[in-house]
């Protein structure tokens, strides 16, 4: 007779998804995956994190909404209205040398205090490792050293921490139990209400959540729903506010002329060989940005501010050389896309030779060193290749821009499924998607089989 198989153990404080355990199965081989999905919906205190991840959405896109207003006014002071008031149409083409040394000296200094921590170095990649409250304001200060002053890193970094730690935050204010399950949860559910608000999309929020945890079995599922909740209450919040204070946050989204066209099979030929090129271009970019970050971590105020300078070297010498803004370098790359997504024609193969070199200089430097996220800048150096490119004997613009915003931020992020939702919402239409899932999935794999390097400390 064979003996009764053990029921699994029910979690200490209700917030565990039961992937360790053991329970029924149907042919002895593995656990029942819905029987623990159900097992974990009926426990009490998974919900009650369900519940707190629904409410932790409010009060973290309130402080998400107004993190992103700064930075967008005083990156708008910095880069449009001082130079306006003193005289120039546009910043001339030495304007990124004072604001990234103010940058890479603001940086420096969180960094190298003892006391303070500054969020990780952006070449490691998006994690949610480490959120605490306690690390919330050297993260902000970073950040608003960094992004506004022309740091070519996105915003995204400093979300994810400034939502989980506030969700940690509120969770230790109202006493609640503090457990490695209830912190990961409820810090992926804060996490995900403040990401949501510069994508403008809570199922960007909660897939990039998902898949920034790493987790397999019925345990997505565990992380999913409070961070799908908590960004979807979160989105409401934001927009609401957005609408009613009428301030500008500077959210992601394309315009692009005319419908879009239908693929063929030169599109899709040529998105592979997209991929290809942008995963053997990029994947080098990073190993070389790493191995900058433990360079800089030994003396981090002086190194950083070199780096920091030399990132404003590639932004003036770019200026200089094309008669374009610097900031077209400098900064994240989030306005400078819109305006190419909105009229690509403008820009003639000089600029975008030039601009995707400086660029993707000035990237590596600022992942190396500062403080932010590596979104944006890989889906602008994405679709400026996929500009460049377009010209090619059958593609034409839109996919080639697809493309290479998916191969970009696949090889960047290591993250192939966020960037497949990302990039198809960033187009509002599916009719691009074969050629964006295509893209991601090439890049993703040639990243993946090429030489890693070294891994930086976060």
């Amino acid at each position: 007779m064979t003996e009764p198989r053990p029921r699994s153990e029910p979690p200490d404080d209700g917030t565990s998804p039961p992937g360790g355990g053991t329970a029924r199965a149907v042919d002895g081989s593995g656990p029942q995956e819905a029987e623990l999905l159900r097992h974990l919906l009926r426990t009490p205190g998974y919900l009650k994190v369900l519940l707190f991840g629904a409410l932790i959405g409010i009060p973290v896109s309130l402080a998400a909404f107004w993190f992103l207003v700064a930075l967008h006014e005083l990156e708008g002071f910095l880069w449009a209205d001082l130079p306006g008031a003193l005289g120039w149409d546009a910043p001339p083409w030495w304007w990124p040398f004072p604001l990234l040394l103010v940058a890479g000296v603001g940086v420096g200094l969180v960094v190298a205090h003892p006391r303070i921590e500054g969020g990780h170095v952006p070449a490691s990649g998006l994690n949610m490792g480490g959120a605490s409250s306690a690390a919330l304001p050297g993260v902000l200060l970073a950040a608003l050293a960094a992004l506004p002053f022309g740091a070519v890193l996105g915003p995204e970094a400093p979300l994810i921490a400034l939502g989980g730690g506030l969700a940690l935050l509120f969770r230790n204010l109202a006493q609640a139990p503090a457990t490695p399950q209830s912190t990961a949860l409820l810090g992926a559910a804060g996490a995900a209400a403040a990401v949501a608000a510069i994508f403008g999309n809570p199922l960007v929020a909660a897939v990039l959540l998902i898949e920034v945890a790493g987790v397999g079995g019925p345990q997505p599922f565990a992380v999913m729903l409070p961070a799908l909740l908590s960004s979807g209450v979160g989105s409401l919040v934001f927009t609401g506010l957005g609408r009613w204070t009428g301030l500008a946050t500077g959210d992601l989204s394309l315009h692009l002329p005319g419908p879009l066209p239908r693929l063929d099979a030169a599109d899709v030929a040529w998105a592979v060989l997209i991929a290809v090129s942008l995963a053997a271009v990029l994947h080098p970019l990073l190993v070389g940005a790493r191995a900058l970050g433990g360079y800089v971590t030994a003396r981090p105020l002086v190194r950083t501010v070199l780096c920091a300078l030399g990132a404003a070297l590639c932004a003036a010498v770019y200026a200089l050389a094309t008669g374009r803004s610097p900031i077209e370098v400098a900064s994240s790359g989030q306005a400078t896309l819109a305006a190419m997504a909105a009229d690509p024609h403008a820009w003639g193969v000089g600029a975008l030779i030039a601009v995707l070199l400086f660029k993707g200089a000035a990237y590596a430097l600022c992942l190396g060193s500062l403080r932010g996220g590596p979104v944006f800048p890989a889906l602008f150096l994405g679709a400026a290749a996929g500009v460049l490119l377009a010209p090619l004997p059958g593609l034409g613009v839109v996919p080639a821009m697809a493309a290479g915003m998916a191969a970009a931020t696949a090889t960047v992020l290591r993250l192939p499924v966020s960037s497949v939702v990302l990039v198809i919402l960033l187009l509002g239409s599916s009719a691009m998607m074969p050629v964006v899932i295509l893209a991601a999935v090439v890049a993703f794999v040639v990243s993946e089989l090429l030489p890693p390097g070294r891994r930086t400390a976060h």
